[in-house]
């Protein structure tokens, strides 16, 4: 492929690049590591698309063009394990959603960078084992060390496709299928760029890949609660409304608002930290109660609101005394110094009131009030 082709297909790439960055921007949290780290490797991929083209200025027909290529050429293997590095902190952060885990991972893949970029000084110094080399004409040539980047790349691009595999069960079919394929064209890529040299495979391939990511991924967390991995608000309005618009006078269903008894008391008492922990635990305890297509959604602070296709009380009343089941097993095998508790109110949409979704997450906020009143009076009543 000429020059003016490979420029025209890496400052392509960066367009679509800079498309979703500015996209991007408008949403992202900043103090989610996800997010960051996807910017990271939006900027990284960015940087190595504009080093490529550097790299690409063989030949002497301008006194420049000699620096082109040596600045590009170094800094497209001195850069090149920082891509997959980067990706497999993401995709461990994404699975696991342990930031301190995943910063201490940052460690290991430090090494590896470190190491790929003093092999590469070393080598380019004493003409060891060089990574590459130009000749005279200003021609680049491989030289026989120009594989340990990319084995470096493959190995920790294999190391996130086991990490996504091993936890499958915890992941979506949607976010399965988008993180496998992104290893996928950059890998393809990887196999042509050394098979068939002069063309920029990889770096290009990288882009699809962070495109997918993007729609079915990064767009998905808007409607995703950072601290629970629930739905978020805004996700439950749309929803709601959804589930209005659909319903028949056969098909109807039913939703329960419920908050943590006492949770500013755990706050203040315990602190923050120990008060988010308690949202996750609420969060995980309420998702093992439910089945897989019910609707779970952190309604705001304390509170979660549920909705099932289920039309007759008495088959929604066996799904709150199953939550209340599996909340007093909790509390009996806690080691917490505090209790869970819930304050729940429930009920079946009535299709003949005609009520907007607002209208009927009033209705039942004020039964979760009159249970939250009723369980008040029963600690009172137990405490004289």
């Amino acid at each position: 492929m000429s020059l003016e082709n490979n420029i025209i297909l890496n400052l392509y790439s960066i367009a679509v690049l800079l498309i979703i960055y500015f996209h991007a921007s408008k949403f992202f949290e900043r103090d989610s590591l996800s997010d960051k780290l996807y910017m990271l490797i939006l900027y990284v991929t960015m940087l190595l698309l504009a080093v490529d083209i550097l790299s690409r200025f063989d030949g002497n027909s301008y006194m420049i063009y000699p620096v082109f290529n040596q600045i590009g050429n170094f800094l497209s293997f001195f850069l090149s394990p920082v891509l997959p590095s980067l990706w497999v902190a993401y995709v461990h952060f994404y699975i696991f959603r342990n930031e301190r885990k995943t910063k201490l991972l940052f460690y290991p893949l430090c090494i590896l960078n470190v190491l790929n970029a003093s092999a590469l000084v070393i080598s380019q110094l004493y003409g060891f084992g060089r990574f590459y080399y130009i000749d005279t004409e200003n021609i680049y040539h491989r030289g026989p060390f120009f594989l340990i980047p990319a084995f470096i790349t493959i190995m920790l691009m294999l190391v996130a496709f086991v990490i996504i595999v091993k936890n499958r069960r915890s992941l979506g079919n949607k976010s399965f299928f988008s993180l496998i394929f992104f290893a996928i064209p950059p890998f393809i890529g990887i196999i042509l760029q050394i098979a068939f040299y002069g063309i920029s495979f990889m770096l290009n391939s990288v882009v699809l890949s962070l495109l997918v990511v993007f729609l079915n991924i990064q767009n998905y967390s808007i409607h995703t609660d950072h601290l629970t991995g629930l739905n978020n608000r805004r996700k439950l309005d749309a929803y709601l409304k959804e589930k209005i618009s659909l319903c028949t006078s056969d098909k109807v269903f039913s939703i329960i608002l419920l908050d943590i008894n006492d949770f500013k008391c755990i706050n203040d008492t315990y602190g923050h930290n120990i008060g988010d922990s308690a949202l996750e635990t609420a969060a995980k305890l309420l998702k093992s109660c439910l089945r897989a297509r019910d609707f779970i959604a952190r309604y705001g602070g304390d509170e979660f609101c549920i909705i099932l296709d289920i039309s007759d009380i008495s088959d929604l009343e066996a799904v709150v005394y199953r939550i209340n089941d599996c909340l007093e097993k909790h509390n009996k095998c806690n080691s917490n110094s505090y209790k869970l508790e819930f304050s729940m109110g429930y009920a079946v949409y009535d299709y003949a009131s005609h009520k907007n979704a607002e209208d009927f997450i009033k209705q039942v906020d004020i039964l979760m009030y009159e249970n939250k009143l009723a369980n008040k009076n029963k600690t009172d009543i137990s405490s004289i």
